[in-house]
């Protein structure tokens, strides 16, 4: 598995030391867990969002993003999930990473300092060059749209 160093500092040091830096929670975790870094609860009522902060910035490397996921725990249990998912973070941005969740269940939910709320994918980045052209060229599936494939 391949490594890439990813500087990392916490927005507030003086009042955030409490909540963990982000981290994997296994051997073989694609992602890592990030954490609220809330002064008091926050709570979500259904179908709505809020932006949750993490307390920490990250400075990605030029070739890499950050994907920002659900967390699939309290998705499931609590209908708890992100927005804008994935969330993408760019090499270019230095600002506290935000969190934005929604509440898809049917009860407010409660968000407390230190809880485990996405979690951090580091991907490589592909740029494109675009070529305009008069024709593409043609495949099986062509132009079908959703549902085309019948599965």
């Amino acid at each position: 598995m391949e490594e890439v160093k990813v500087q990392i500092k916490r927005v507030r040091e003086d009042t955030d030391g409490d909540v963990p830096l982000p981290r994997y929670m296994t051997e073989h975790s694609a992602g890592m867990d990030l954490y609220a870094a809330v002064d008091k609860d926050v709570f979500i009522k259904p179908g709505e969002r809020k932006l949750i902060p993490t307390g920490v910035a990250i400075a990605i490397p030029k070739g890499f993003e950050a994907q920002i996921r659900p967390r699939s725990g309290i998705a499931f249990k609590n209908g708890i999930s992100l927005v804008n998912s994935p969330g993408t973070i760019d090499a270019d941005y230095r600002g506290e990473i935000g969190v934005l969740l929604i509440n898809f269940g049917s009860e407010p939910f409660a968000i407390k300092r230190g809880d485990r709320i996405a979690q951090m994918v580091i991907n490589r980045v592909y740029r494109a060059s675009l070529e305009l052209t008069q024709e593409l060229d043609t495949t099986e599936r062509d132009s079908g749209g959703f549902g085309h494939t019948g599965r």
